[in-house]
């Protein structure tokens, strides 16, 4: 059983794995840095399952057929891959911004651990 959904399913599973690891470095990393990879593997978890969720098996573009008889097309909404590109392109700038907050905060404080800058932001 849990082979035949691991054969079957594994962009499911993937995106299971991938929001689990993404979610546990969000929350137990002390890094900034490492926090910022954990909101992309968060990202990249949900964009997979977008796609898999969109996949239509059999399904074709939804270009105007040149078949005489189009009823029998079975066709891919388009939306969802629409929507992933532009998330990730939010996603880019998105962690783009947190790097440059990141080397921002390092010359500042010259730490990039959460716990140490806490203790120095109490003492100013």
């Amino acid at each position: 059983m849990v082979l035949e959904i691991l054969a079957t399913k594994y962009a499911y599973v993937t995106m299971f794995v991938l929001l689990a690891i993404g979610l546990y470095m969000m929350i137990a990393s002390q890094n900034l840095v490492k926090k910022i990879i954990g909101v992309n593997l968060f990202q990249t978890a949900i964009f997979l399952f977008f796609v898999s969720v969109a996949y239509v098996e059999g399904g074709s573009s939804p270009v105007v057929p040149t078949d005489p008889n189009p009823g029998e097309l079975i066709l891919a909404s388009p939306l969802p891959h629409v929507i992933v590109l532009t998330a990730i392109v939010v996603g880019v700038a998105l962690t783009a911004v947190g790097l440059a907050l990141v080397v921002r905060i390092y010359a500042e404080y010259g730490t990039l651990r959460e716990d140490t800058l806490r203790e120095v932001r109490a003492d100013e």
